[in-house]
């Protein structure tokens, strides 16, 4: 069984932002990677407080992202981190989560975040998305390789549809992580 996990973006959702988190914590995804990059430190942790409470309640992972100090101090137990922030954590701040995922693209990048202790990866874009218009995919045999070239998961990410999902599964993908599939959902 792969896990499916919610990336956020608030500028998609139709109506209040904190709703439909809620409808998409209590619709079955896995995990929810709080990711508003948009967002002052000050800002983002504000929502993240009430992300976290809304996740809670509905009994889903919340994955804070980028902004540690501020998981730190919302007591987060998860972060989520791009592979350049990453290389920047210290061994003092590590210890403040029980998991830790890097965003990467390359298989350079995968390994080298494995080596240094990640708990998982994502990789993408896999497919044309327009998170990412006019930037060329990576396609199913990036995935495959960075799949093969690690021992903890890989989520892949950018452009997952209900039609590409088992494909991502087959180049040896853990899960999927989607956007629009969850903040557009009615």
């Amino acid at each position: 069984m792969y896990k499916n996990i919610c990336v956020t973006n608030r500028h998609l959702v139709e109506g209040d932002f904190l709703k439909q988190l809620a409808k998409v914590a209590e619709g079955g995804c896995d995990a929810i990677i709080l990711r508003e990059k948009d967002l002052s430190e000050a800002e983002y942790e504000k929502l993240a407080e009430q992300a976290l409470k809304v996740c809670e309640i509905h009994g889903t992972k919340c994955i804070l992202h980028t902004y540690i100090e501020a998981a730190i101090r919302q007591k987060a137990e998860a972060i989520h981190l791009s592979f350049p922030v990453w290389e920047k954590i210290n061994e003092i701040q590590k210890q403040k989560f029980s998991q830790i995922g890097v965003s990467i693209h390359s298989v350079e990048e995968a390994v080298a975040a494995a080596e240094q202790g990640a708990d998982y990866l994502t990789a993408g874009h896999i497919f044309a998305t327009d998170c990412k218009k006019g930037v060329p995919p990576r396609g199913l045999g990036f995935l495959r390789e960075v799949c093969q070239s690690v021992s903890i998961p890989v989520y892949a990410i950018g452009g997952i549809q209900e039609e590409n999902v088992k494909d991502c599964i087959e180049a040896g993908a853990a899960g999927v992580c989607r956007m629009s599939f969850y903040m557009k959902k009615k």
